[in-house]
């Protein structure tokens, strides 16, 4: 019997803050991002839709796949390019041939948020080991935020960056929670906080899980 389509994440991120584009520059397996450019993150169930959907954009503009990722539950897509009209058609041919619009995606959901303060030395090493972006330095205040679907925590983490002068740590955007570990001084992280929060809750969509 079919799945039933669900357009899990749409979100579209005007400009790709420097340590937002650096750190997914270091895990993503296509093309490469840069600061600057625009970007957008698809993410949907069946997973298997993914192929054809990146199939769409790429053939009908000018934007580069980032990213092309299926999972057992879900799959996710990003494209970019440095022209803002490009990624907004490549959405808007993805919307069309799906029948959607952007209201019909699912909306996000802040799942769970921590901040740590004056990290331990043993901790930070802890977390050193399976980070992709900044070393976490003792002392440093620190923040979690996990978020549903997934790959909206793209946008919270580009968000964070545009407003408060943080280090990114790591992002975790697959799967069926988004996770992002910021850090920072205290006073920073309680803006990259309230700034990710308040551009998740910004987004308009349809309750799922």
């Amino acid at each position: 019997m079919a799945e039933t389509f669900s357009l899990r994440c749409y979100c579209y991120l005007d400009r790709m803050q420097p340590q937002f584009a650096a750190f997914i520059g270091t895990v993503t397996q296509g093309d490469l991002p840069t600061e600057g450019m625009a970007a957008l993150y698809v993410e949907m169930a069946p997973g298997n839709e993914v192929f054809r959907m990146v199939d769409i954009a790429v053939k009908a503009t000018e934007a580069r796949p980032g990213a092309q990722i299926v999972e057992r539950e879900f799959g996710m897509f990003e494209v970019h390019s440095l022209q803002q009209a490009a990624v907004q058609e490549a959405g808007n041919v993805v919307l069309s041939r799906l029948n959607l619009r952007t209201e019909d995606r699912i909306r996000p959901q802040v799942v769970s948020t921590q901040v740590v303060t004056r990290i331990d030395p043993y901790q930070a090493q802890l977390l050193n080991r399976f980070r992709r972006g900044s070393m976490l330095v003792p002392g440093q205040t620190m923040l979690v935020l996990e978020c549903a679907p997934a790959a909206y925590i793209n946008y919270a983490c580009n968000e964070a960056e545009k407003t408060a002068s943080i280090t990114l740590i790591h992002v975790s955007s697959v799967g069926r929670f988004g996770r992002m570990w910021l850090a920072g001084s205290e006073a920073e992280i309680l803006t990259a906080k309230n700034a990710s929060i308040q551009a998740l809750e910004a987004l308009e969509g349809q309750a799922g899980g």
